[in-house]
């Protein structure tokens, strides 16, 4: 029998603010320099910062190192599709 992802422990290490360990990852939604949006085992992780970028991707083990300035980390149930975020709300600002 195969282990499924949701197995995974979810764990995150951050270090110096520079340095960002993921573990029980299951997709990356979307990234950029600025934003990450991780699918984890324990719902979806948004990662803000500046000069974001992957150091090392392990989809097998559901692990992602990411380094550059982090300014914060916050999880949200709906994917990170906030009603504040949508498209139309931005336009209206």
């Amino acid at each position: 029998m195969e282990k499924e992802l949701t197995d995974f422990n979810h764990n995150i290490t951050l270090t110096e603010r520079k340095n960002l360990v993921v573990t029980g990852v299951k997709k990356i939604d979307n990234f950029d320099s600025d934003e990450f949006l991780l699918e984890t085992t324990m719902g979806y992780l948004t990662v803000k910062g500046s000069e974001l970028e992957i150091v090392k991707l392990d989809t097998y083990q559901g692990n992602v190192s990411i380094k550059g300035q982090v300014s914060s980390l916050s999880y949200t149930d709906n994917g990170g599709k906030n009603k504040e975020d949508s498209f139309l709300s931005k336009i209206f600002k």
